[in-house]
């Protein structure tokens, strides 16, 4: 029998084609996803899944209850929706304060999506660079902040959203584009470009150049698209996520390279305190912004 665990696994599945990954993204076992799955092909009596080497393809059946799936995942959200106003837990504010700032791209038409599903709830960004996003929440300066950090604090609840690959970017005709892989002595005697934010919260710094004893020279542009403009005008080299630079490096405008032979990754998580954690339109838009992630954003994948 079809349930509603069920769908979320074949929507996991469809997102990630990959039986671990979908596992993780639905908070289950490799084994007991693998489970549903059988259970569903003896229920049918058709295969639901083809392997792939490391990866799997949906059948035709598959496609099929994946379609149901996005139906009916979507009917029960916007129920959801309703029930929350016939409880009269609509208003507020989601004011949200981004760390990572090539979040830009994929948040913009969440927001505007949510604007339409939930007009009492007030929904701005917070502006600038902030040196400690998370004392804004405690400060009541903002509702959300998306960002890497994810350490205890009493009042603080992180929301997973998904963990991404950093990638070096460099000019077309960089000197190193003819390396994969860049290690840190790579680094030593280039122009770092970078947000206007505090060096311990770069992943490159933090994780890989200072651990070597690295150095190098830094620049800063408050705007992820200025940031490519310099790379691009041979001014320096970046370190940015590889789904904020996927289109400029498509078009051929830079090139990216992998950051150490295991990747340099992050995770991303949006922050929020206790009372806001429980309120309906906040849950509702965390399911919007990780299903659109996960339906639109190349290369990331689930947080444990």
């Amino acid at each position: 029998m079809l349930e509603l665990r069920h769908l979320r696994t074949l929507t996991a599945l469809h997102e990630t084609n990959s039986v671990s990954l979908a596992a993780k993204r639905v908070h289950l076992t490799q084994s007991a996803l693998s489970h549903q799955i059988k259970a569903l092909q003896t229920h049918y009596g058709l295969p639901i899944i083809q392997r792939r080497g490391q990866s799997i393809e949906l059948t035709e059946a598959g496609k099929c209850l994946v379609s149901l799936s996005g139906k009916v995942l979507e009917e029960i959200q916007a129920t959801e929706r309703d029930l929350a106003r016939i409880s009269q837990q609509t208003s507020g504010s989601l004011r949200i304060a981004l760390e990572c700032h090539t979040c830009f791209d994929w948040l913009m038409p969440i927001m505007d999506a949510f604007r339409q599903h939930w007009p009492e709830v007030e929904l701005d960004l917070v502006s600038g660079f902030h040196s400690d996003p998370i004392k804004l929440l405690e400060e009541g300066g903002a509702d959300v902040v998306i960002g890497s950090e994810c350490q205890k604090q009493r009042g603080i609840v992180h929301h997973s959203l998904f963990r991404f690959e950093i990638l070096a970017v460099l000019a077309p005709e960089h000197a190193l584009r003819g390396k994969r892989i860049l290690q840190a002595t790579d680094f030593a005697d280039v122009t770092l470009i970078t947000y206007p934010v505090p060096e311990e919260r770069i992943d490159l710094i933090r994780k890989v150049l200072k651990p070597a004893g690295i150095y190098p020279q830094r620049r800063t542009a408050e705007l992820t698209v200025a940031i490519l403009q310099l790379v691009a005008s041979h001014r320096g080299i970046a370190a940015l996520p590889s789904w904020g630079i996927k289109s400029y490096v498509d078009h051929d405008y830079v090139i990216a390279r992998r950051i150490g032979a295991n990747g340099l990754w992050s995770n991303l998580y949006a922050s929020t305190l206790k009372e806001t954690a429980s309120r309906p339109y906040f849950r509702d838009f965390l399911t919007t912004a990780r299903n659109a992630c996960f339906a639109t954003l190349e290369g990331i994948i689930p947080l444990e």
